[in-house]
């Protein structure tokens, strides 16, 4: 990993009004809007296989990086300096990293096409529906499969598989164990390897 300047809060406004007021402050929204610009004319277009480059503009705006890390161009990343991913891990085209907390990802791990890591929801019982975020921890050797669905707070524990379209929306208890269904729930074992 490399040492990295301070990056932007998430800084989520408490007790506000949401539908008349923003949510989160001003420091926050305008490193938002700077790195949405820099996706859209600089990362999203960039060719398929230039990783280092994409790479390259996570860690300008905060991202903590491990080495040969494969983040595809259609990926959606919300704020990259609440992003911490490892060594040998690829992220596929059409994944949404919605991390308005901490998100980190383990060496080695995969996270396929179309997955949706939520890193934050909503008080629905707060009078101003208030808007909150949890961390997300994928650990090592993970493999979240196509369009799988992983909640805020959530932790997945080395090994783990994440079957397609699954969703996860609290901490999954057993490393190297095959998770599928609406709640996930273990259904089988994986092979530990050694690597």
């Amino acid at each position: 990993m490399h040492a990295q300047a301070p990056s932007p809060p998430t800084m989520i406004i408490e007790g506000n009004d949401p539908t008349v007021e923003p949510s989160f402050t001003l420091r926050n929204r305008i490193a938002r809007q700077l790195w949405n610009w820099v996706w859209l004319f600089l990362f999203r277009p960039s060719p398929r296989p230039l990783h280092i480059w994409r790479a390259f503009l996570l860690r300008l705006f905060g991202a903590r990086l491990g080495a040969h890390v494969h983040v595809y161009p259609a990926v959606k990343i919300w704020a990259p300096w609440n992003l911490e991913i490892g060594s040998n891990v690829g992220i596929a085209d059409g994944v949404t990293l919605y991390n308005m907390n901490q998100l980190t990802i383990g060496d080695y791990s995969v996270i396929s096409q179309g997955v949706h890591l939520c890193g934050g929801s909503h008080d629905y019982n707060s009078s101003n529906f208030q808007l909150i975020a949890e961390p997300i921890t994928v650990g090592c050797r993970v493999w979240i499969c196509a369009e799988a669905f992983i909640s805020h707070g959530v932790t997945l524990p080395e090994g783990a598989v994440i079957a397609a379209r699954s969703v996860v929306s609290k901490n999954l208890e057993f490393p190297w164990t095959v998770y599928a269904g609406v709640p996930a729930k273990p259904i089988g074992k994986r092979t530990q390897h050694e690597k």
